[in-house]
């Protein structure tokens, strides 16, 4: 049985097209129209089998609001997936570049693919999604409309790839988690790669502490990020992912951070995905540091 997945966005979304690869392309993918419902829905064990979830880009940084999500849900996180964001310009059959008028899609796909664009006078129509501008120029047959959209959405539409990788970034990437419900995520085998929370206790140069702790430890930190506590009076929680080669390293550098933080939780422990070259590995907020 094929499993049901919540995933932002629509039926070819970049979402779609990252769920197909983490889970096989016979995954059925539960639509939601933002990432609190996807939340909701993978937390559901009666409405899926779990969820797939953006967390950052190599662009446009972290998305910080899914990190508060996870942490209000009962969801773990087993598994994660790099996805190349290629932009191209989707026609229907038999359509060419004269013929274009008009071109449909996100505010944020139009900006990736301004260079290409501008070499054009066409008229250019922000939309909701990606994938509903070309399932917009599917439905309406036109010649003279052309969407911004991945590959996914080229061919679940039957559209041609008129000028593909029109994007002006392309070491353009997306890494999603895959989510399910605590009750029903079994242990990952070969695990080399932990998600955890923790907030400092507050105490002079705690966060230094914990961040010897980890170096001593034998985990490499490949990414912390500083999150404010919604609700507290300039409080900050930390956001790291630890890489391993002994899951007891991991155990270990967990107990001895108890000290010197106030709370600390482990979103999941999963294996690394395929990293690609051109991501930065580190993000760290140096400032916070000394606190």
């Amino acid at each position: 049985m094929n499993r049901k997945i919540a995933i932002q966005g629509f039926e070819g979304s970049f979402h779609q097209a990252a769920a197909r690869k983490f889970f096989g392309n016979g995954v059925e993918v539960i639509c939601c129209s933002n990432f609190r419902d996807v939340v909701k829905i993978a937390d559901d064990k009666n409405s899926s089998d779990g969820g797939l979830m953006a967390i950052e880009n190599s662009i446009a940084g972290s998305i910080l609001p899914n990190y508060n999500l996870l942490l209000k849900s009962n969801l773990k996180i087993i598994g994660e997936i790099y996805l190349q964001i290629d932009q191209n310009l989707l026609v229907n059959p038999g359509v060419c570049l004269d013929d274009i008028r008009e071109v449909h899609s996100h505010p944020m796909a139009l900006l990736q693919c301004a260079d290409f664009l501008e070499k054009y006078n066409w008229k250019l129509i922000e939309t909701e999604d990606t994938a509903l501008s070309a399932r917009h120029v599917h439905e309406h047959k036109s010649k003279h409309i052309a969407a911004i959209a991945g590959e996914l959405a080229a061919e679940l539409f039957h559209l041609n790839m008129i000028a593909p990788n029109i994007h002006t970034q392309k070491n353009n990437y997306t890494r999603f988690w895959a989510l399910q419900n605590a009750d029903l995520a079994r242990e990952v085998e070969d695990a080399n790669k932990a998600s955890i929370i923790f907030e400092t206790d507050h105490s002079k140069g705690s966060l230094a502490k914990v961040l010897a702790k980890i170096s001593d430890g034998d985990i490499n930190l490949s990414k912390l990020q500083s999150m404010p506590i919604p609700g507290s009076d300039w409080k900050y929680a930390f956001h790291a992912d630890c890489e391993f080669t002994d899951i007891q390293h991991l155990d270990h550098v967990l107990e001895s951070i108890k000290p010197f933080t106030a709370a600390v939780k482990v979103y999941g422990v999963y294996r690394n995905g395929k990293t690609p070259r051109s991501w930065p590995q580190t993000v760290v907020n140096k400032s916070e540091i000394e606190k």
